[in-house]
């Protein structure tokens, strides 16, 4: 069997609204505000880029999980996420040698489930080979550590 692409496009759109605040707009859902913390130039009316990346995280692997819990017969009755980066702002100010991503993640998710420690760990390889967001920071070549608990 040949293996053909199957390409799905996304779009966004923003419009800045001032200073380092901007609004996106995604499909038809109302507007996702942007903007920094006052102590970073901004007026504090919305999470940060990074912030979205890391929420992005989040949402990517929730529905990995579900997905791939169907595949495997693995059964769970809640989820709980909790992930943290840390960034050197040199970088966005411009430091050449400095990187503006992420220097490395921390990424806890936590089962409610009776399914074996083993199980949880067959599903988080399979997550982590899987899930687009977390594959593009590692190879961004982010640190990300990841911890998968029972509940």
């Amino acid at each position: 069997m040949v293996d053909v692409k199957q390409l799905v496009k996304l779009t966004t759109k923003g419009t800045w609204d001032e200073g380092v605040k901007t609004s996106i707009q995604i499909r038809d859902f109302a507007s996702v505000v942007m903007d920094e913390p006052e102590d970073l130039g901004g007026t504090d009316h919305g999470a940060n880029p990074m912030e979205y990346v890391l929420a992005a995280l989040t949402g990517c692997a929730s529905v990995m999980i579900s997905i791939i819990s169907k595949e495997q017969n693995f059964k769970y009755s809640g989820v709980e996420f909790e992930n943290s980066g840390v960034l050197d702002v040199r970088g966005l100010m411009g430091v050449p040698s400095v990187s503006p991503h992420f220097q490395r993640i921390r990424y806890s998710v936590q089962l409610t489930t009776e399914e074996s420690f083993e199980r949880v760990e067959e599903l988080r390889q399979e997550v982590e080979r899987r899930c687009p967001v977390y594959n593009m920071l590692k190879d961004a070549g982010v640190q990300v550590k990841s911890t998968w608990k029972i509940k």
